[in-house]
């Protein structure tokens, strides 16, 4: 049983819990941390040269602890402090990463390019992590096979190999894939001659990681463009490098000053990375202020309908489709909702339905009437961002919402309810 307040809840049997009374509105501030899409890929590019590496603005997350378990599993020694941790990376490495760990996080598919450039071999099971449907990693295949990897399929691993060393050359990606370009980024800094990466991702966490290789020692140009050039040497060196605020984290509590009718002033984060997302929430009918390395959120008394469509960067960002949907649910009106990377990140919705919001699916597209106001009830989290829209949406519903499953969230947001809380939301964790 959980206390909160005067009411009593249940929880779903021993499954973590975020228990939410909704109707208050959020007000103050709340500092943001460092990118959970950056510091994972970070923590990998230490594969690439032997010795001590440090990030700072770490944030403590589930990933993060999976992501250090799989650099231990190929002999990296690894410490995580207060929003810090060291990589210590061995001469010699095990070119491995196990179904055990790989399966419950995609982004384990990115030791492909370091173990292959620094072993020559490189076995890791096909990846897992939150089902959003078809995320193929061929592309990942085909650009390394372009540089001379040969792969196979074997008992549910993929073993990659080469004869030598990776060689440079040009790949046209058929869709700027953040994970593909990541993994040519990798392969490509070590690789004999230039590697061309065309319809590269632009995203700012890839931004980041060309920021941390070039400290390396990588020679790598393009950053931020869809053309990307590498310039493969000899040999990197470790680095200390600062991992970018997270702009997803940022775009969730600002939907929560939107959805709660707050006053939220959000710090330690980049604007310029949520530039479309901003302006659907501007659009809605929040004012919003932004600063150098801050923005702040009033949000409205009723959302207005916004239709928006998930893009590539610097399109409207796929992680932040659920959040906005938790707010457009009480607009008044009817908004139409794309889906353009993820065939089943509408898996969220019979959830939102549960608490009395009216939501239709049509083929990619969500047809979102917004409803004067939600009921709190027991909901279960399928995802990262489907859970913390979840609770958004509970900051707003009638009575409380348990969000069970919220194991998930922790994945991607650190002490999430803990932070709600700080800003006036009646909410605890079971």
């Amino acid at each position: 049983m959980v206390q909160l307040g005067h009411l009593v809840t249940t929880t779903f049997g021993s499954m973590s819990t975020i228990v939410v009374e909704g109707g208050r509105s959020l007000s103050g501030t709340v500092g943001i941390l460092g990118a959970k899409n950056a510091v994972l890929k970070e923590m990998v590019s230490a594969l690439l040269a032997p010795g001590r590496h440090r990030l700072a603005n770490v944030p403590s997350i589930v990933d993060v602890e999976l992501m250090c378990q799989v650099l231990e599993h190929t002999g990296c020694k690894v410490d995580q402090g207060e929003g810090e941790l060291w990589v210590v990376v061995p001469e010699e490495l095990r070119p491995e990463a196990p179904i055990d760990l790989v399966r419950q996080m995609r982004a384990s598919i990115v030791v492909l390019g370091p173990l292959l450039a620094r072993c020559g071999v490189a076995r890791v099971a096909l990846p897992g992590g939150d089902d959003l449907g078809s995320r193929p990693i061929e592309w990942h295949m085909s650009g390394l096979d372009q540089m001379g990897v040969s792969f196979e399929l074997v008992h549910g691993e993929l073993v990659g190999s080469i004869d030598g060393k990776l060689k440079g050359t040009e790949i046209e990606l058929p869709f700027p894939s953040v994970g593909a370009t990541e993994n040519l980024l990798f392969a490509g800094v070590l690789a004999e001659g230039e590697t061309v990466i065309v319809n590269a991702a632009r995203e700012p966490e890839i931004e980041d990681l060309i920021r941390q290789l070039t400290e390396m020692g990588a020679d790598i140009s393009g950053g931020g463009t869809s053309l990307v050039t590498i310039r493969g040497v000899e040999a990197l060196h470790p680095v200390e490098h600062e991992v970018i605020p997270d702009r997803l984290e940022a775009g969730t509590f600002a939907v929560a000053a939107a959805i709660t009718n707050g006053d939220v002033t959000i710090t330690g984060c980049y604007p310029d990375h949520l530039r479309m997302e901003l302006r659907k929430l501007e659009d809605s009918g929040c004012d919003v202020e932004r600063g150098d390395g801050w923005l702040r959120v009033k949000g409205p008394d009723r959302p207005t309908p916004v239709d928006f469509s998930t893009l590539p960067f610097p399109g409207f960002h796929t992680d932040m489709h659920p959040q906005m949907v938790a707010l457009l649910s009480l607009a008044s009106g009817t908004s139409v909702v794309t889906e353009n990377l993820y065939d089943a990140r509408f898996r969220y919705v019979g959830e939102m339905a549960r608490m009395g919001a009216d939501i239709s699916i049509e083929a990619q597209h969500a047809i979102v009437r917004g409803v004067d106001r939600l009921s709190g009830c027991p909901v279960l989290s399928p995802d990262i961002r489907a859970g913390a829209a979840l609770v958004l949406a509970a900051l707003r519903a009638d009575g409380v919402t348990e969000v069970g499953g919220a194991d998930h969230i922790d994945r991607g947001y650190q002490d999430f309810a803990g932070r709600l809380a700080a800003l006036g939301a009646s909410v605890e964790r079971s």
